[in-house]
């Protein structure tokens, strides 16, 4: 069954991308000081050297997507600055089109069953917990018939941060929803970090995809505020942030792609998978109906593709979630 209309996904994952737009924005903001005074500015990050060559990628993949560049954006459940033994409950795959500089941004949604290298079939989410960002990376590519080898992984305390550095956010909420972040009553406040992380995170009341309509909310609240922030406002909130940042993109590459950087149009936004049905056995899952289907929909989405043939490895996979779930259609 489809879950959402594709304009509501669009509107909730503009959202979701906006963390990593936010920092692009910013970086760029203070690249008019210099590039050693950038360089400084970035050395702050946690930077993170992966073996590319150990990240999986299924046959004929890197050729036929040799025109695109993927990133995936990771958001993790740590509340301290640690990204080890944490879900990825956002994952968002930036797709960029070199020749066009065409951004298309897609959410995996966190309980998507696949299969992962060394646990079988389980939620996409708990790939980063086992393996760190090279196995979301590998389960990503092996399921969805992708390529990336880069990450920005970003944790929860990085949102209550960025609220409280820009002055709090102001936001409408209900009275079911302020219940969950210990106010007695909706209507319109000035969330501090805390309380703004904890409205992005209330999931009991209703679903996780309004959860992730709520990170949209607080995301964009954020955005508005950043705009309106000067450079040395802004460059104080740099030095803020990058700390909270890991990412397997090295400072020289970043400043590379920075004059591309205001070309970059984002053309469509989408979650994924497109059809989805619930199954549970020892806990709640979102199955692709079917992998192979959802994939294939991927690429003419992402790639323009009408006529892709899904990998044998994600026939493969798709084939066992049928057998293991009983979803074929």
């Amino acid at each position: 069954m489809k879950k959402n209309s594709k304009s509501n996904k669009s509107g909730f994952l503009k959202g979701l991308g906006i963390f990593f737009i936010v920092l692009i924005v910013i970086i760029a903001s203070v690249l008019a000081a210099g590039y050693a005074f950038l360089t400084h500015k970035l050395s702050n990050l946690n930077y993170v050297d992966i073996d590319e060559s150990a990240i999986a990628i299924n046959a004929n993949v890197d050729e036929n997507l040799k025109n695109y560049r993927n990133i995936v954006i990771l958001g993790v459940d740590s509340r301290d600055n640690s990204y080890s033994n944490a879900r990825s409950d956002c994952i968002i795959i930036a797709s960029i089109n070199k020749k066009t500089n065409d951004v298309k941004l897609t959410s995996v949604y966190r309980d998507t069953y696949v299969n992962i290298d060394g646990y079988g079939l389980d939620k996409i989410t708990h790939a980063y917990a086992y393996g760190g960002p090279e196995l979301a990376m590998s389960t990503l590519n092996k399921n969805l018939d992708l390529n990336i080898t880069e990450f920005v992984t970003v944790n929860f305390e990085t949102v209550e941060t960025i609220v409280d550095a820009v002055g709090g956010i102001s936001l409408t909420i209900t009275d079911a929803e302020a219940g969950q972040i210990g106010l007695s009553s909706g209507g319109t406040y000035n969330l501090d970090g805390e309380e703004a992380l904890a409205y992005s995170r209330i999931r009991k009341i209703d679903s996780d995809y309004k959860r992730t309509e709520r990170m949209r909310t607080v995301l964009e609240a954020v955005f508005d505020k950043i705009k309106s922030l000067n450079i040395s406002a802004l460059s104080d909130l740099v030095d803020t942030i990058l700390p909270l940042v890991s990412t397997n993109i090295s400072s020289n590459e970043i400043i590379a792609m920075l004059p591309s950087v205001i070309f970059y149009n984002i053309t469509n936004s989408e979650g994924w998978p497109y059809d989805v049905s619930g199954y549970s056995s020892d806990a709640w899952y979102g199955v692709p109906v079917t992998l192979e289907s959802n994939v294939k929909e991927l690429h003419s989405e992402l790639f323009e593709n009408d006529n892709y043939t899904p990998s044998e490895t994600v026939q493969e996979i798709s084939d066992d979630i049928i057998n293991e779930t009983g979803y074929s259609e």
